[in-house]
C-alpha cells in the first residue's frame, strides 16, 4: 500500500466547523485530488446551499442521503477509495456503520475517522475521561471489525480559534476577550499546549493524504505551534500594545465546576473536561508528526499569525 494515492475522496460531516476547514483545504489542494465528494442530507443541502454550491463550483460532487440508511451509504461508496469522517461529537457512533460498510466495500481502502482532537489514548488516565469514551469505542470497533481497511487517526488541537474565544460564553473556563482586554486562564498558565488552528486541521489532512507511507495505519499528532497560555496572552498584549486584566482559575475550582456540570447533565461539561485536560498536559506529546507528513517550519500557522487573525475580527 506504500504507493497508494487517493483517487476519489468522500467526506462526511463536511459542513461542520472542522469539516469546513478540511473541505477548504481539500478543494484548494495543489495539485488537486482527482475526485472529491461530500455526503450530506437533503435538509443540510437546503439550509447550507450557499456553502455547498461554492464547493460544487469547484467540481465537488454532492451525494444526498441519510447517514443512517445502509443503501445510501453503499451507493455513496461506489468508486470511492478514501473516506474522511468529520462528524461531530454527537454523531460519532454513526461511524461504526460507516466503517463496517467501508470494510465490506470493494473499493474503499483508507478511512480517516473523526478524531481531530485530543488523543483518547494519551496516557493511563485517558480511558476514564468521559469525553473520550465514544472515540475509544470507535477505535475498539475498528480493531475488532476491520482487516482490509487502512485507518489513520489524526490528533489535533485544542483548536486555537475556539480555545481563545470561549470566554465569550462567560463559562469561567478560560479564554481571551479582545474587546474588553480580559483573560481567564486555567491553572498558572505555564503548561505547554500543542495548539492547532482550524485552518491547519485541513492542512494536516491534506498532508496526511499526500504521505500515505507515513499515514496509513498510524496515529498522527500534529500542532500548529506549542505555547503556554501565558505566552499566548503575551502575544495579544504585544500586538495590541496594552496589558490585559487576568484571572487565573485554580485547577481545584475548575474540577469542582466540572463535577457539578456532569451531575447536572450540563452539555458544557465536555468543554469543562477538555479544558482541564489541556491545562494539565493532555495536549502535549513526546513528539509531533508534522515533519513525518511534510509539514516543516512555515507550513503551519504561527502564534503571531493566529493572534493577528483573531484581533482583526474585532476591527
Amino acid at each position: 500500500m506504500e504507493k497508494f494515492r487517493p483517487s476519489h475522496i468522500l467526506v462526511f460531516g463536511a459542513t461542520g466547523n472542522v469539516g469546513k476547514a478540511i473541505m477548504d483545504a481539500l478543494v484548494s489542494a495543489n495539485p488537486a485530488f482527482p475526485r472529491l465528494s461530500i455526503f450530506t442530507s437533503k435538509e443540510t443541502a437546503v439550509s447550507k446551499h450557499d456553502l455547498i454550491d461554492g464547493w460544487k463550483s469547484s467540481s465537488v460532487s454532492v451525494l444526498l442521503g441519510d447517514i443512517m440508511n445502509t443503501q445510501d451509504i453503499e451507493a455513496a461508496y461506489r468508486e470511492v477509495d478514501t473516506v474522511i469522517s468529520c462528524l461531530g461529537r454527537g454523531a460519532l457512533e454513526a461511524q461504526k456503520e460507516l466503517i463496517r460498510l467501508a470494510e465490506a466495500s470493494p473499493t474503499v481502502r483508507w478511512v480517516i475517522p473523526s478524531e481531530f482532537g485530543t488523543d483518547p489514548e494519551h496516557n493511563e488516565l485517558s480511558a476514564q475521561e468521559k469525553p473520550h469514551q465514544m472515540k475509544l469505542a470507535i477505535r475498539k470497533f475498528i480493531r475488532e471489525n476491520t482487516k482490509q481497511l487502512n485507518v489513520t487517526y489524526l490528533i489535533v488541537g485544542p483548536y486555537f480559534d475556539m480555545w481563545i474565544d470561549q470566554y465569550k460564553w462567560k463559562d469561567g473556563f478560560g479564554g481571551i476577550d479582545v474587546a474588553e482586554r480580559e483573560a481567564i486562564l486555567t491553572g498558572d498558565g505555564d503548561t505547554k499546549i500543542g495548539f492547532t488552528t482550524l485552518k491547519d486541521a485541513g492542512t494536516a489532512v491534506v498532508a496526511a493524504l499526500r504521505h500515505p507511507e507515513a499515514s496509513l495505519n498510524a496515529i498522527l499528532r500534529v500542532a500548529s505551534f506549542v505555547k503556554t497560555p501565558n505566552e499566548v496572552l503575551s502575544e495579544y498584549e504585544k500586538q495590541l500594545g496594552v496589558k490585559f486584566s487576568v484571572k487565573n482559575i485554580s485547577l481545584a475550582d475548575q474540577e469542582a465546576a466540572e463535577r457539578k456540570m456532569w451531575e447536572e447533565e450540563n452539555p458544557w461539561a465536555t468543554v469543562a473536561a477538555l479544558r482541564r485536560i489541556w491545562a494539565t498536559g493532555g495536549a502535549m506529546y513526546e513528539r509531533f508528526s508534522n515533519e513525518d507528513i511534510g509539514l516543516g517550519d512555515g507550513e503551519m500557522e504561527s502564534l503571531e499569525k493566529a493572534v493577528r487573525k483573531h484581533i482583526n475580527l474585532y476591527k
